[in-house]
């Protein structure tokens, strides 16, 4: 059921979602596009969308910072890849206002690295403090396999940019099951012994890929069994603002946390929304439903219309996703690829 609300009731109120959620998390697809081909994101022939259909930089501001106004407090930037979009530093540039007023707590942004040696000083120039980099593997080979066009040593050095800069460096890999789950010890180890944050996600059914997903899928469940054989792990409260849940690694003194859409959901205390590139809000990473925030926002140059439209929406998040992955069911549980969301 959609609540309506006066149009000039809206401005500036929190968003609540009917479970009570306050919604201060926003993750903003800026671009479908990729450098990279990664096998369980994206197909190898992927059909991008027309350069046309996406919301220009000034109209990606101006949406992020209504959310802003109605009280989100972290803002990621993801793609495809965010950093192969032109000119993406004037966003980021342009955002920064929201962090020098406070209004904003957190500029961030997911990417596979590809681009952070060009842009990590500048990202740190304006104001974000924390990046995740997208790495499965330390095997070059391996790391093109996975990726099908990707060069570890480029993305290496970007991680080096990164922390010359002063940025904070989490390192997500996606646990592949036959593919790098002898890896993830040393992956550990490595991350911990340079100051990063390593997380580990599980495969998510979105979109058509070439492999079968049953056939990539490794529960973190058996991954944190495998580990204690080895490690001392100390649940934590942390919490960064995403659905990963950390341990203390007694024997490195890092973090590690586990995504687990699949084994173990984390619906229950979701507080985010994703927007992608074309201005179309989804309520839920795992649902199809969503809201067009773009005819709103081109059909005034004030933001009341686009305030009703983000209220409905939020009025109609459901409380968790449906992801299944088995055999009985060959298919993805949302058509798009996670590159058309943002990651």
């Amino acid at each position: 059921m959609t609540i309506e609300l006066p149009v000039e009731a809206v401005s500036g109120k929190p968003l609540i979602d009917p479970f009570g959620r306050a919604i201060a998390y926003l993750r903003v697809s800026v671009t479908d596009r990729c450098d990279f081909r990664c096998v369980y994101c994206m197909s190898e022939d992927m059909t991008f969308l027309p350069k046309r259909d996406l919301l220009t930089l000034e109209e990606l501001d101006r949406l992020c910072s209504v959310f802003v106004d109605h009280g989100v407090r972290k803002l990621r930037i993801t793609g495809g890849e965010p950093l192969v979009r032109r000119d993406i530093m004037t966003l980021f540039r342009s955002l920064s206002r929201h962090l020098a007023s406070g209004a904003l707590e957190e500029l961030t942004v997911t990417t596979n690295g590809s681009q952070l040696a060009r842009y990590a000083a500048e990202l740190a120039d304006c104001g974000v403090r924390r990046v995740n980099v997208s790495m499965d593997t330390l095997d070059p080979d391996k790391f093109r396999a996975i990726t099908r066009w990707g060069d570890l040593d480029k993305v290496i050095r970007g991680i080096d940019a990164a922390q010359a800069a002063g940025l904070s460096v989490k390192i997500n890999a996606v646990a592949l099951k036959g593919v790098n789950e002898d890896e993830i010890e040393p992956m550990l180890e490595w991350a911990h012994g340079r100051g990063m944050d390593l997380t580990l996600i599980e495969v998510m059914p979105l979109g058509e890929i070439e492999p079968d997903r049953i056939d990539q899928f490794l529960p973190l469940s058996r991954v944190r069994a495998s580990l204690l054989d080895r490690y001392t792990l100390e649940d934590l409260p942390d919490r960064t603002g995403g659905p990963a849940r950390y341990v203390r690694v007694k024997e490195t003194g890092g973090r590690l946390g586990f995504i687990t859409p699949m084994t173990h959901n984390f619906c229950e205390s979701c507080n985010r929304v994703r927007l992608t590139c074309t201005g179309t809000l989804y309520m839920c990473l795992g649902q199809e439903d969503a809201a067009d925030l773009r005819t709103p926002l081109r059909a005034s140059e004030g933001n009341e219309r686009v305030s009703q439209a983000i209220a409905d929406a939020i009025a109609r998040k459901p409380k968790g996703h449906d992801f299944v992955i088995d055999r009985g069911r060959n298919r993805p549980a949302v058509g798009r690829h996670m590159s058309v969301t943002g990651g």
